[in-house]
């Protein structure tokens, strides 16, 4: 069943109000340039960055998003002072000295907020506080992060189950060293320990004794702390990353679009043979979605890469019969497999059983839905493989899942009588989606 946990909707969320949507195909050939909405994962690292720097900076281009709302929300309750404009942010630094010493805070269903802030708070010289979230983030497992923190010194203590939140703070900063910690769960993980460690008393050293799921998101992550003045050191493979004793310095950043909304776009020029071109986004990204240009070309998509944007042409038929990792693009595993049953042969999806663990169980969801349109899927521990065929008419559930709830809507751009439960939840990462798709042709209805 489908239980959006609607307290974990922001202001920012645009449909709470609707119960569904019902999507039809489009009435003309799609041939639309767009702009993208920033990138989730730039705007809350560098949020969390610039709160603790020293000094004020001023960020551009920010997604506003339920994600973004509420980790705005929670600096603010920490006393920051966070001015929104629009699309830009101006955030007055502590320099890790956070105003308010004791309160509660809630980040709504934000995982990178959940792996950001325990150490950025804990790497404060004083303080009480407690982070709360929603149902689903609270049943996601942060034990890696929390005792590696742990043996930086920060003092941390559930308040409900072990290894999952609600958590409580007690800041005494953090004394830095060596630490350990597997990337094979989140790379957020990762992330959350380096952006927490130029405030430790002496260099961080850590080591990733395995590997990283998503290591470009480390990267994402180590590129922005350097533009704040941080310039971390470390091997090719990134399984060790030494973070000097430092601090980070306010400054005016443009952030850049995101790629993994801008796959969804994409992916409706590939499946409806239309043209798409993305003025706000170039390949010359760390973001991992951006791979996703290669598997459109190789199921037969025209794909040009030019300076500073990103165009896409679709094909009469999307090449199909291939078997491929997602391990890096793992978010991007439901759109390939939505656009999967439109190809001309079985796609095998494979490496991402750790997407069973966000917003929902993907794997099993994806598979559950597409069999609903009539849709042949084999699930397996690490992925799954989908046929092509002739999707029917269902009304489809979301999964209060950001990522299930686009995905599935593109079928509905080719399918006549598709029904989409609990749109809303699109407002973690893209609360103007289903507009956006109105905007290029696609018929909405909206059901209230």
């Amino acid at each position: 069943m489908n239980h959006p946990d609607l307290k974990a909707r922001s202001p920012w969320s645009e449909l709470n109000d609707v119960q569904a949507v019902k999507i039809s195909p489009v009435d003309n050939k799609i041939n639309h340039d767009i702009t993208i909405p920033g990138s989730k994962s730039f705007t809350n690292r560098a949020l969390i960055m610039a709160a603790l720097a020293r000094g004020t900076s001023t960020l551009s281009g920010i997604l506003k998003s339920d994600d973004s709302y509420w980790c705005i929300d929670a600096l603010r309750k920490l006393g920051i002072t966070v001015d929104v404009d629009g699309e830009t942010v101006t955030v007055h630094g502590c320099n890790a000295k956070w105003p308010i010493k004791e309160c509660s805070v809630y980040i709504g269903a934000a995982g990178t907020i959940a792996r950001f802030l325990p150490g950025a708070m804990a790497a404060g010289s004083d303080g009480d506080w407690v982070i709360e979230a929603s149902n689903r983030m609270s049943e996601r497992p942060i034990e890696p992060l929390l005792n590696a923190l742990g043996d930086l010194g920060a003092e941390i203590d559930y308040l409900n189950k072990e290894g999952y939140l609600p958590i409580r703070i007690k800041a005494g900063g953090l004394s830095g060293g060596e630490v350990s910690i597997s990337g094979r769960i989140s790379s957020q993980f990762i992330s959350g320990i380096l952006l927490a460690s130029p405030y430790a008393e002496r260099d961080v050293t850590v080591t990733i004794p395995d590997t990283i799921v998503q290591k470009e998101y480390v990267r994402i992550t180590l590129g922005l702390m350097e533009q704040f003045g941080v310039e971390a050191t470390f091997n090719d493979d990134l399984t060790q990353i030494v973070v000097p004793a430092s601090h980070y310095a306010g400054r005016e950043l443009e952030l850049e679009a995101d790629a993994s909304t801008a796959s969804y776009f994409l992916a409706l020029a590939a499946i409806t043979n239309g043209r798409i071109r993305i003025n706000n986004l170039s390949v010359k990204t760390n973001q991992p979605d951006i791979g996703m240009l290669d598997v459109y070309e190789k199921m037969g998509c025209t794909v040009v890469r030019g300076d500073g944007y990103i165009e896409l042409t679709g094909t009469p038929a999307l090449k199909g019969g291939f078997d491929i990792s997602m391990k890096e693009m793992s978010d991007q595993a439901l759109t390939l497999a939505c656009i999967a049953p439109f190809t001309t042969g079985h796609i095998t999806i494979r490496d991402i059983e750790h997407i069973r663990h966000h917003e929902s169980d993907r794997i099993s969801a994806i598979c559950k839905e597409l069999g609903k349109l009539g849709i042949k899927t084999e699930e397996f521990d690490d992925g799954l493989t989908v046929h092509p065929g002739n999707p029917q008419p269902a009304e489809l559930v979301s999964y209060d899942d950001h990522r299930v709830a686009m995905s599935l809507a593109l079928i509905g751009t080719r399918v006549p009588g598709v029904i989409l439960n609990d749109p809303g939840c699109v407002s973690k990462t893209c609360p103007g989606y289903f507009e956006m798709l109105d905007g290029l042709g696609v018929r909405i209805e909206y059901v209230e």
